[in-house]
């Protein structure tokens, strides 16, 4: 099937992990949200897809509007959770399934995501797809991570925890993941190919606070992120060595509300050309 292995991992323990962690990643993500959703406007009246729309934290937020809101996502265990906490809210409803392939309706007027577009195997197939559920001028926003180095709150443990990781090959910078719509260039390529027009792609950085303490953005590096990555292939004793390196490098970063860090994303809106 279409993206297996996004399916695979976001069905395994990644996908409970993020569960675990949703009112810390809700918390954390806050600032971004707010600067995509004030982007998306939605209205009174208005349907909209949140893609990739995780545990419901932006599918709630939308429907705030007046909106009725579609969550979306590949990660049964996320859209378990969303449906948990969705208490009967009757504009909003969630289901599994990939954004890249799922048949849609053409009478959606709003196709949102906050970080849940980067992972498709065809990304140029899957936004030709996602388009075919907008109406004529419907409207397109997302969120996406520019380079991880432009990223601190990633690259700071990354960067730490290197010296303790074996060599190994660059990845392909547009493989499915997190950072795969770094390069604006290749943003605008994939929206043109697919038929959006006004495509405008605009650099956002707003601090992220990662933790009240070291010790709780430790716990979330090591549950998500470049540390958690890295500890899985490590010995006892190394991890001890990577944690401290990083718990050192976090430790820098430690103010009077937290450990802060500066986030570096693209905020992306086009329209559906018709």
């Amino acid at each position: 099937m279409s993206n297996e292995a996004q399916n695979e991992f976001w069905n395994g323990p990644a996908g409970d992990v993020w569960v675990e962690a949703q009112e810390y990643m809700d918390g954390m993500l806050e600032p971004l949200s707010r600067l995509a959703l004030d982007k998306a406007a939605p209205a009174q009246g208005e349907r909209a897809i949140d893609v990739g729309c995780g545990c419901g934290g932006t599918s709630f937020a939308l429907a705030e509007s007046g909106a009725a809101v579609w969550g979306l996502d590949i990660s049964t265990p996320m859209v378990t959770r969303a449906r948990e906490r969705a208490e009967n809210r009757e504009n909003v409803a969630f289901s599994v399934g990939d954004a890249a392939t799922q048949n849609y309706t053409p009478d959606h007027d709003l196709i949102f995501s906050r970080f849940g577009v980067m992972f498709f195997d065809d990304p140029k197939s899957a936004f030709i797809n996602m388009r075919s559920a907008l109406v004529e001028g419907g409207r397109l926003v997302f969120l996406c991570w520019q380079t991880p180095q432009e990223n601190l709150w990633v690259s700071v443990a990354g960067r730490a925890v290197q010296p303790y990781l074996p060599a190994a090959d660059a990845p392909d910078p547009r493989a499915p993941g997190p950072f795969a719509f770094a390069d604006p260039d290749w943003i605008r390529e994939i929206l043109d190919a697919a038929g959006y027009s006004d495509i405008a792609i605009e650099s956002r950085s707003p601090d992220l606070n990662i933790g009240s303490t070291v010790e709780e953005a430790m716990y979330i590096q090591g549950r998500i992120g470049p540390l958690a990555r890295a500890i899985a292939e490590m010995d006892e004793a190394t991890q001890q060595k990577a944690k401290a390196a990083v718990r050192a490098a976090l430790a820098e970063h430690q103010t009077d509300t937290g450990v802060v860090l500066r986030s570096a994303t693209w905020l992306v809106s086009a329209r559906n050309a018709g």
